[in-house]
């Protein structure tokens, strides 16, 4: 974004320290502020503040590329609420750090706000000169059915190519590709939907389960405004799913509420059996949920949360 912005002459506008939800919407108002990016967190912490107080700040015209994780359906359509425009993003460091966007396609913009969420809250097409593909564990292609799922793999001019002293060469395929260890389904017309990182998938009595769409999922609650969800040992199941909660801060809901909730969108041996109820989610430096530290954390659960005996 700095480098776009100076390429084209735009203003930029640096918050500098003062990064709670007041002081940012504050700056953006008062320096007309129209393109704008940044994490999930930030923006669901923006959202409560514009719904706190909807009529103090006035942002019709601001867009906003939103990644680092993935965007929930609720964040996109309550900041359209307020007349701004969100983007999700796919990326990392090795990528430059943008690889694939959600700008929709003519034919999705124009589908209704039920249908058009789909898409908006993929992580997109593989930008220009980008080729992406996924693969499964033996390293076979896998075709873009919407279905097959499979670790994400891409190259291009800006795709890292290799590491500095040669370490990390399993990160690359023989044929050059970079292994992105991201999870994904790509559909017929090229739109990646991101099912978890390698690491942070579920495997529950030989089934996977995705903890990226239990989260957004989760996040739709009306009383939830984080969800972090993890594996956790099971002594039948190998690994079941524990939902971590942090809730509105004038908002709870019990177990049985997010349990049925969540029955509606998955079958039942995907729901989470436990939810944990926390102040905050740690979080990395780069502003993502801290799984490793959620898995430490919650490592040693007495046996009637992991189904002991």
């Amino acid at each position: 974004l700095p480098f776009s912005a100076t390429l084209v002459g735009a203003s930029q506008v640096l918050p500098g320290p003062h990064l709670d939800a007041e002081s940012l919407l504050d700056l953006f108002a008062g320096e007309q502020v129209t393109v704008t990016a940044g994490v999930p967190t930030i923006w669901l912490g923006l959202l409560e503040a514009l719904r706190a107080e909807p009529k103090r700040w006035s942002l019709p015209r601001m867009r906003t590329v939103v990644g680092g994780s993935a965007v929930p359906g609720s964040l996109i359509q309550g900041l359209a609420t307020f007349g701004m425009s969100v983007i999700q993003g796919w990326g990392m460091t090795e990528t430059s750090p943008l690889a694939a966007l959600a700008q929709l396609k003519p034919a999705h913009e124009d589908l209704p706000p039920d249908q058009r969420i789909r898409y908006q809250t993929s992580q997109g097409l593989a930008c220009p000169l980008v080729r992406l593909r996924i693969a499964d564990d033996a390293g076979n292609t896998l075709p873009w059915d919407g279905e097959r799922m499979g670790e994400v793999q891409v190259r291009g001019p800006w795709i890292t190519g290799s590491y500095h002293g040669g370490e990390g060469q399993d990160k690359f395929t023989a044929d050059g590709w970079l292994r992105t260890g991201d999870v994904a389904v790509v559909d017929p017309e090229g739109y990646v939907f991101l099912t978890d990182r390698t690491k942070d998938l579920i495997k529950s009595g030989g089934e996977w389960i995705s903890s990226v769409a239990l989260e957004n999922a989760l996040m739709d609650h009306p009383a939830v405004h984080e969800a972090a969800v993890i594996a956790i040992p099971h002594p039948r199941w190998g690994e079941r799913p524990l939902a971590v909660i942090v809730f509105k801060s004038d908002r709870s809901a019990s177990s049985d509420e997010l349990r049925t909730f969540l029955a509606e969108r998955f079958a039942k041996w995907m729901v989470p059996d436990q939810y944990m109820i926390e102040p905050a989610i740690p979080r990395t430096s780069t502003g993502k949920f801290n799984k490793l530290a959620l898995r430490q954390q919650f490592s040693q659960l007495p046996s009637e949360f992991t189904g002991g005996v």
